[in-house]
């Protein structure tokens, strides 16, 4: 594997200066890769003032067949609003960023083909790439791409395509509207039953609107009729499950230090970061498998 350095990517608008249709392509050019690996780590993996490392998705990427190649992206990679940017804003970060890689390797190599992996933040940002191409609205054809893997997606959809044990719930961001589109078929993820980031009770009622703040926080004009939409899922469940008084009832004082221990419990499970030894089946862990899928790729 041509492991190339962790970069930070130049912005989309750069690498789509010229207007770029992305369809099949001719015979690669010299250098090119069969397969351009971008790789998105997940919160605190990464940062502008840190040394960028690989974290989580190092054993997806390592070892990899030489026709590869990966970059790695560098963003804020920040959750909390007192760390610099909000995590609207850092995942935004994050996207922009990979989307400018994709784009200018598939601008100079006309067969290779991109493979989009993430990790949490990185997974969400990864993930909302995948749904943008998938469905149609970016510059990028769906048919340039080979396959998009996501672990510990906080947007992961109870439709999706899922690797190992089946997690109940969704992701604490809420599901993606409109989904993966025409990558449904090439998207696979990955969650730990007990990870809340991935897997969110569909009753906990606190947890899935403290995850769409989240998930707005920065928010773009353009994209307000999401946001209704999203919005409008929660409200619908929460009137479906008994109205006000159950969001009510999440929000007392003894539920408030019973979602305080499970939180602890939650933390202290390291559930969020069992991914290199959690079993998926096969004799596989999440991350073994993870790269031998996208090894197969190739």
């Amino acid at each position: 594997m041509r492991l190339k350095k962790v970069v930070a990517a130049l912005g989309a608008s750069a690498a789509i200066a010229s207007g770029l249709v992305f369809g099949g392509g001719s015979a690669a050019a010299d250098g090119c890769p069969s397969l351009y690996v971008v790789a998105i780590p997940g919160t605190w993996e990464t940062g502008h003032d840190k040394k960028p490392q690989p974290g989580m998705l190092s054993g997806v990427t390592r070892g990899l067949p030489s026709s590869v190649d990966v970059d790695y992206v560098t963003y804020a990679a920040t959750a909390f609003p007192w760390e610099g940017d909000v995590y609207g804003a850092s995942k935004k970060e994050a996207t922009d960023k990979a989307r400018g890689l994709a784009t200018s390797m598939l601008q100079r190599c006309g067969a290779t083909k991109v493979a989009l992996v993430g990790y949490s933040q990185g997974a969400d940002a990864a993930g909302d790439l995948a749904a943008e191409i998938g469905t149609g609205v970016g510059a990028i054809s769906p048919d340039r791409v080979a396959g998009v893997g996501l672990i510990s997606d906080p947007r992961r959809s109870p439709t999706d395509v899922q690797v190992g044990p089946t997690a109940a719930g969704a992701g604490a961001g809420g599901p993606r509207v409109g989904g993966f589109g025409w990558l449904s078929d090439r998207t696979r993820t990955i969650c730990a039953v007990d990870d809340l980031y991935c897997a969110t009770a569909t009753d906990d009622f606190v947890t899935r609107f403290a995850g769409f703040l989240a998930q707005s926080s920065e928010a773009n004009p353009a994209n307000i009729w999401r946001y209704q939409i999203e919005a409008g899922a929660i409200i619908n469940d929460l009137m479906s499950a008994g109205g006000v008084p159950i969001l009510q009832s999440q929000l007392t004082e003894s539920a408030n230090q019973q979602r305080a221990k499970d939180l602890e419990q939650f933390y202290r499970s390291q559930a969020h970061t069992v991914y290199g030894s959690y079993s998926v089946g096969g004799g596989q862990t999440a991350i073994t498998w993870m790269h031998n899928w996208i090894a197969g790729m190739a």
